[in-house]
Formats: C-alpha cells, structure tokens, sequence
C-alpha cells in the first residue's frame, strides 16, 4: 500500500511553514496519542504516520529531500524514520508543544544551550531623564572564556564528539511503542566531551568577570523603561550565543518637581500680599534656568498655571511637555506686634467697607458661611 503524502498527513499545503507545521502537528498528535484511544489499533497508526511525517517535515533538510524524491529519499535507511525508529515519541510530542515555556528555544544544536538574560536595576535623577546622558555600569556575569575561546578545551585540543550520543546531546530508548528520550548522561546533553579541559575556564567555557557597559540613557525615558543589550547577558555554553541584558530604569523622586508623562507639576508658595496684588515670581525650570511666571491679582490656593513647552522631553522627539505651576498661598507667621496692629487695622478697613457698596474681598469665605448659616437656620426650623 502506497504511503499518504506527508503534507496531505498533516493537513497542510506544500507551502507551509514551520508554524503552520508544528500547529497541525500538534492538533493531530494529541487526537491520535495511544494514551487518549488505548487499544485503538486505527489511532495508533495514525499517531504513528503523523510523527514520521512531522520529522521528516521539521527539518529543512529531511524537507528539501523529500520534496524532491518522495518517500524514496527515505527508504533503505535513508533517514525518515518512524514511530519507535528513530522518528517522533513522546518526548518529543512534549518538547513541541510546551518547550517555548520550559527553554526549548534557549538550546541551540548538539546541546549548546544560550546563555541567559541578565536584569540590571538603573536609577537615574529626574534631571537625566530630561537631558539624557551617557553612563556607565559595571555588571557581574559569566563571560567566553578568552584562552579556550568557550570551547572548554586546553589550548592545542579540541571537544571530541560524545560516543554515547554521537553529537546529539540526548539519547532515546524504545519500551514497547513508545520512545523515551533523554539527555545524554555522558556529555551533560552538550554533543561533545573534553579529554584536556581548559585550566582558566576548567573546561566550562566561561570565566566570572565584572565588565563595564557603556548605557546610552534617551531623553524623555520614562519609569520603568527598559534598555535592551544584545549579547551583554550571560555566555552561552560552549560558544552558543551569549543572553542579553536588560536595564530597567527607575527615575527618582525629584525634591521640586512631580511628573505625569511628559508635563511637570511644581507646587510654589507665594506671599500673601503678592496672592492679593498680583505680580511677578521666578520659579526654577527642569533645563537648570529660570522661568518668570505672573501671578493674577486675587490668586487663591490651588490656582493653576501652565507654561507651554517648559516640560519634559518626549521620547524620540524634539517636543517638550508643559510646565504646570500650583499656586500656594502662603500665610505669614511670627509676625511682630506693629504687623499685627496693622493687619487688625486692615481687617477693620475691611469690615467697613463691607457696609458700603465696596465689593466682597472674601467671597469664598462669605459663600461658604452664608451657606453654613442656610442649613443651620433649616435644621432649628
């Protein structure tokens, strides 16, 4: 009986790729698996079909065979290889499908594992994230180890291939119809032995070592930002590629500033008289300067007003944010006893014309009490 096509096998056009693939796969694998249609003879050979196809399928080269020859680039050993014969168990099955969750994607071919990524914590002032700057940081981390070049052997040797596995890094193992695979207890599932290890590295392929990174900190970056560094993580094993560093930046607390995105918030106090008159302040700006600011006569607390491009820097932009003044009024203390007679001279001035057809001074004091005065009055009613 003729072999189905693998492509009609799995479902899937000619064209697809490897995500299309590893999906069918996966959807078909766990219908068919003996353990969900036990002594179902009909799923078992299914299962069966679907893995050999998906392993000849998966790898670009099986793939580019098979496309070109068929089925008959694979027989008299030519390498397809079916279930409990070299081609998919259930190891594999659990690989394909959780082993983006568990570091499949993290080992490279033979075993070579990437090295992992590094978190590095970087508090910067507020004034940094406004300009932007150039820093330095030093990081500990595992480095290629610079006599052996990560390869683990002595100078003048080389890593052999691992007998047991032959380069692999896992070894499988047949109980009745399933294939149980495993890392390779020879090599330590690296594909390769070391008869002279390196004396630096004593045959791991990488030293401890503090190294300084330069860091190029944006303007306009933010709390919590993070700056990625190919390739500044740890080393991978045996000459695999290194991980990468990850700078998470926290701005801190600024003594005179509050930022929301990219506008700034600055509470002033300003006299009373200067609340009262109105007039002109000088508050500070986040660039380091001065900026003027005009105070309205009659100014309350919680008075509000916004210099238009005074703010924070905008991420990958020319523009600035807004500067927002808050208004505080401020009230005097430790006066002297003649201030104090002028003020009751002031507040008496103040009664008087009150009488008159002089406008109100405190109108939200005086709103405020006309109403206390409504609701007392309705509850002795």
């Amino acid at each position: 009986m003729a072999k189905q096509d693998f492509y009609d096998v799995l479902g899937v056009a000619q064209n697809a790729d490897g995500d299309e693939l590893k999906k069918a796969y996966r959807k078909m694998a766990m219908q068919y698996h003996p353990d969900r249609n036990q002594g179902d003879a009909t799923a078992e050979q299914k299962f069966k079909e679907v893995s050999e196809a998906y392993d000849v399928l998966k790898d670009d080269q099986k793939r580019a065979a098979y496309d070109q020859f068929g089925h008959a680039a694979f027989e008299n050993g030519g390498g397809g290889g079916g279930f409990g014969g070299g081609g998919a168990g259930f190891a594999d099955i659990f690989d394909e499908m959780f082993g983006d969750f568990v570091g499949g994607r993290q080992r490279q071919s033979g075993g070579r594992a990437r090295g992992s990524d590094l978190r590095y914590n970087l508090e910067i002032p507020l004034d940094d994230a406004f300009k932007g700057r150039e820093t330095r940081i030093r990081v500990p981390a595992s480095v290629s180890c610079g006599d052996c070049n990560g390869s683990g052997a002595a100078k003048g040797s080389h890593p052999s291939t691992c007998g047991t596995c032959q380069g692999h890094g896992k070894v499988r193992a047949s109980q009745g119809f399933f294939t149980i695979e495993r890392t390779c207890p020879t090599c330590g599932g690296v594909g390769q032995t070391i008869e002279k290890p390196c004396g630096t590295c004593k045959g791991a392929g990488a030293v401890r070592k503090e190294k300084t990174l330069a860091v190029s900190i944006p303007a306009g970056v933010e709390d919590g930002m993070r700056i990625r560094l190919s390739g500044e993580g740890e080393a991978g094993s045996k000459g695999a590629p290194a991980g990468d560093l990850y700078i998470f930046i926290a701005v801190a607390a600024h003594p005179l500033f509050r930022r929301d995105g990219a506008n700034i918030f600055c509470q002033v106090p300003i006299p009373m008289t200067t609340a009262a008159l109105g007039g002109a302040v000088e508050v500070p700006s986040i660039d380091g300067g001065r900026a003027k600011v005009t105070i309205p006569a009659g100014a309350q607390t919680g008075h509000r007003l916004r210099m238009r491009g005074k703010g924070m820097s905008v991420l990958n932009s020319k523009n600035r944010g807004d500067m927002i003044i808050d208004v505080r009024v401020e009230t005097p203390v430790n006066l002297t006893k003649d201030q104090q007679a002028k003020l009751k001279e002031f507040e008496a001035a103040l009664k008087k014309d009150k009488k008159g057809t002089a406008k109100s001074t405190s109108p939200e004091s005086e709103g405020f009490f006309a109403r206390a005065k409504e609701l007392w009055e309705d509850l002795t009613d």
